[in-house]
């Protein structure tokens, strides 16, 4: 809650500022890229402060704007088997936020909730390579490259505490010199992400890719 509100309040100044310069120095008319900066920031305040965490709250982006009436309904009976491939990584300037990829994946388990399927319904496997593999590292790797603690640790022990299987690929791991040593001890490691991805896409998992942008 505290963030959330520290977040909203950020917004909201910002949007404040960004008025107050377009007005000062021009009318928003002579200046449209400002206008449309104030005019967003103002609208991404609104649309935060609608915002909800039915299964868990993530960074920022985590969360799910509320539809009402909705008139497409998922099966909550059926089983949802959903397979993640995450690849992003953070820049080093925003190494202490919550990789953007394990963010994405629980926005999409959020939306599962909040669409009406229960919890116990979601079965998520979560295959990490590429240079997201820092995200699941351990504090004390994480600390000597960033020096700081990886803010990842409590999204992911949310994530295991709602079931999800988190799998490393060693062939990124060998790339970037990351050891089984380095990695948290809930994270099973495979000789490869791909024949992950293939075998359990033969098993029915629906397929998310969540790359950098």
């Amino acid at each position: 809650m505290k963030q959330f509100i520290t977040t909203f309040f950020v917004i909201i100044v910002t949007a404040i500022i960004l008025s107050g310069c377009a007005s000062s120095s021009q009318s928003t008319s002579d200046n449209p890229a400002r206008a449309k900066m104030a005019a967003d920031s103002l609208k991404m305040a609104k649309l935060m402060a609608m915002v909800q965490y039915p299964l868990i709250k993530g960074g920022k982006f985590s969360g799910v704007i509320p539809v009402a009436d909705p008139t497409e309904i998922p099966d909550p009976n059926r089983d949802y088997k959903l397979l993640f491939s995450v690849t992003a990584k953070n820049p080093d300037s925003l190494a202490k936020e919550i990789n953007s990829g394990l963010d994405e994946v629980v926005r999409i388990l959020n939306l599962h909730v909040a669409s009406g399927i229960p919890a116990n319904k979601l079965f998520p496997v979560i295959v990490v390579h590429g240079p997201a593999l820092e995200a699941v590292a351990n504090n004390a790797y994480y600390q000597k490259k960033h020096s700081i603690d990886n803010p990842n640790l409590k999204i992911l022990h949310d994530l295991e505490n709602v079931g999800a299987k988190f799998i490393a690929c060693g062939q990124a791991m060998a790339f970037f010199e990351i050891t089984k040593e380095n990695l948290l001890p809930e994270i099973k490691v495979s000789l490869t992400a791909q024949t992950v991805l293939s075998n359990y896409q033969l098993q029915g998992y629906v397929l998310y890719s969540v790359s950098a942008d």
